[in-house]
């Protein structure tokens, strides 16, 4: 009923439902009735998840209910005609742990490392078609693995350091769809193989994945506290680290950074922060150590969401142009855009943020596509009262509600 809604539209629709008027929800939310009036009417936009949070909880909603447009994910040659839904059945089936070790030879765990490492570079280079495709198998066979070589042996410990690693490629791709309940599965299975594993450094990754997808329904502080003990478990070792040790760190401290941030915990979130760049400068470089794309550069793009996490709009378009990300893997790259178009959407320069969006689209356009951000930003560029043709185009090629390019 929602599907064609702006996020304003549902905030009405669902006050409604409750049957809540304008002062009381703007009240519940510590926010005067026009403000709230302008939320409603798309004067204010909202991507700030912090508020959107205290909205959804005041309308007794879950957060996905208010900011999710149900993304559908295109067929295409690389994916064939199975999505998303592939990649559910194959995290929800668990007749294998009924019916222990199936019969027949099991995954190779080198091939199964190798295909784990090749759909990491599917992710970081964006192409999400083609994890799509594959990605349900990875899980499938990583479960196998687990079930054949039981726990036990060294074959045993690595199968699922393997499977931890193939249920977090999975949280991360999900939280990017927006797939917030499904990714928080994927992330607690993962954990689980983690722990079983015995690898500190896999166990610290799949926190963050956790952390990760503790963010993507609104639960802020589950997510700071997460991140802060994962941390702290780690911080004994950080002696003799080594640069895989430093990223997982580092990485869990500006998960940290952004959770804190969403609760508009500034002290918080600059202590995140302090501790990932002096892990960043004790590597001394970017790097991609177990995918975290760690370094330097990652830390100040972390910079510029916290600052528009916390509404420091003029800090985001200051610092976010001035930071060359070209070391990036081409996913970091491009959420750095999108977050940077945010800035420019909110301080006024529409034109600037469809350049990027522009820009990013031609090396990434499945994730310009399928993000979040990107799609709430492009429904409020083509919803200006002179919007530009190029911004109807890109909308209608993401697959925005209610664009046609054939619109005058």
């Amino acid at each position: 009923m929602t599907d064609d809604m702006t996020i304003g539209e549902r905030v009405a629709f669902y006050r409604q439902r409750r049957g809540l008027t304008q002062t009381v929800l703007a009240g519940l939310v510590g926010r005067s009735e026009d403000w709230l009036r302008k939320v409603e009417h798309e004067v204010l936009p909202l991507d700030r998840l912090s508020v959107l949070r205290r909205l959804a909880f005041a309308l007794d909603i879950s957060l996905g209910d208010l900011i999710g447009e149900p993304v559908l994910m295109a067929w295409a040659d690389e994916s064939g005609r199975r999505t998303v839904p592939a990649l559910r059945v194959a995290l929800m089936d668990h007749r294998q742990f009924l019916s222990g070790p199936q019969p027949g030879e099991p995954p190779r765990l080198d091939a199964l490392a190798a295909e784990i490492a090749a759909q990491w570079g599917d992710y970081q280079n964006s192409r999400y078609a083609r994890l799509t495709q594959r990605l349900p198998l990875l899980i499938t066979d990583a479960q196998a693995a687990c079930q054949h070589h039981g726990r036990g042996s060294d074959d045993g410990l690595r199968a699922h350091a393997l499977a931890a690693s193939a249920h977090q490629l999975a949280t991360a791709f999900l939280t990017k769809l927006g797939e917030a309940d499904l990714a928080a599965i994927s992330a607690s299975r993962g954990l689980a193989a983690a722990h079983t594993s015995g690898d500190d450094l896999m166990i610290g990754s799949l926190y963050r994945s956790v952390a990760h997808a503790l963010l993507s329904i609104g639960e802020f502080e589950q997510a700071v506290a997460l991140a802060r003990a994962a941390a702290d478990h780690l911080e004994p070792g950080l002696g003799d680290a080594t640069p895989e040790y430093l990223s997982v760190y580092g990485m869990l401290h500006l998960v940290g950074a952004v959770a804190s941030s969403r609760r508009e915990d500034r002290a918080d979130t600059t202590t995140f922060l302090t501790e990932a760049d002096k892990a960043a400068t004790r590597l001394g470089h970017d790097a991609n150590h177990m995918w975290t794309a760690f370094g330097p550069t990652n830390v100040n793009v972390h910079r510029v969401t916290a600052a528009m996490e916390l509404g420091d709009v003029q800090v985001a378009v200051d610092l976010g142009p001035r930071i060359d990300t070209h070391a990036l893997p081409v996913e970091r790259r491009v959420r750095h855009a999108i977050e940077t178009a945010r800035a420019y959407v909110r301080w006024n320069r529409a034109n600037d943020a469809l350049t990027l969006l522009l820009d990013a689209e031609q090396y990434a356009p499945e994730q310009v596509r399928y993000h979040r951000l990107s799609r709430i930003l492009v429904r409020e560029m083509i919803r200006l009262p002179r919007p530009a043709g190029h911004a109807i185009e890109l909308a209608y090629r993401m697959g925005v509600h209610g664009t046609d390019p054939r619109r005058p």
